[in-house]
């Protein structure tokens, strides 16, 4: 007989008598948890978006619409008559208020940003005494809120004598702990130290090093920096409420804030008010759709490291 050369599987071997039985896997299904994500991410959305779109929605009414329809239901479009309004009204002082926001905001911006990338840099990359104890001083800042320390700058100004001047808004916003905080994380994750020092072999100075070698590296954290202290700045509403008595010289949310508060008397202004406020959030979505490709590819370069 011909003997035959496949070799069957042996059979598993039989548990013993007295062994637990193994347990099965147990397959867990993805769905549900999915769906439970997506469920919280909508409702958050829709509680983020709620807001803005009821702007929307009221910006294209009249008065009349205003006050004669639901907040969410469309009536006549009035909404290039509502912008010509608004930037006729009282000699055309929105459009002024809308220059003196980007003028704290981007000039602001900048030159803070700026700032706190040096500063970053320096505590990242120079050894020197004390060092670690003025970083934490620095930190110190990020606890205090802004309007703790309004009042002190009011005075610090009033004596300085810029009080009711653009500068009593632009030097404040110079300050930026978590920007300072932020810079110094950057600098340690993308400017190597053996990068700075080949620069300094070749004979750059420091100054030559920085702007040729390490801004280039840090364009994530000043977007980044730049993105936040743009914000901050543009929805800033105390110090100017403090700082500010001419209404020439208001930003655009504290203008928007002083026709509301004579609403009762002035009623026209509630179109006004409403449309004004739709025009001052494009400036933040304008930066933010503009920069963010810049900010996304850095933060995942950082996460790639």
């Amino acid at each position: 007989m011909a003997v035959d050369t496949l070799t069957a599987t042996p059979p598993a071997p039989a548990p013993s008598p007295g062994a637990a039985p193994r347990p099965r896997p147990v397959r867990r299904s993805s769905w549900s948890s999915r769906a439970v994500v997506n469920t919280v991410l909508a409702i958050v959305a829709v509680y983020t978006l709620m807001p803005l779109s009821w702007l929307v929605v009221n910006a294209t009414k009249d008065n009349g619409d205003l006050f004669g329809s639901p907040g969410f239901r469309l009536g006549d479009f009035n909404l290039f008559a509502n912008i010509a309004d608004l930037f006729a009204y009282h000699d055309g002082v929105f459009g002024r208020w809308l220059a003196n926001s980007l003028l704290y905001s981007v000039i602001g911006a900048l030159a803070s940003t700026l700032i706190s990338l040096l500063a970053g840099f320096a505590f990242a990359t120079y050894s020197f005494p004390g060092r670690e104890k003025v970083y934490g001083l620095v930190l110190l800042g990020i606890l205090v809120p802004p309007t703790v320390i309004s009042l002190p700058m009011y005075l610090l100004a009033s004596e300085a004598g810029i009080v009711n001047t653009y500068w009593a808004v632009l030097i404040p916003s110079l300050v930026n702990p978590f920007g300072v905080y932020l810079a110094r994380v950057f600098t340690d994750a993308y400017v190597p130290h053996e990068t700075l020092e080949a620069a300094r072999m070749d004979g750059a100075g420091e100054f030559r090093a920085l702007r040729s070698v390490a801004l280039p590296m840090l364009s994530p954290a000043f977007v980044t920096i730049f993105l936040f202290t743009f914000t901050a700045s543009w929805n800033n509403f105390f110090l100017p409420l403090v700082m500010l008595n001419d209404s020439s010289l208001y930003p655009v949310g504290l203008g928007l804030f002083s026709w509301n508060a004579v609403l009762p008397q002035e009623p026209q202004l509630y179109a006004l008010v409403v449309t004004g406020s739709l025009l001052s959030v494009v400036p933040l979505a304008v930066a933010f759709l503009t920069l963010q490709r810049h900010w996304r590819s850095g933060l995942t370069a950082g996460a790639v490291k």
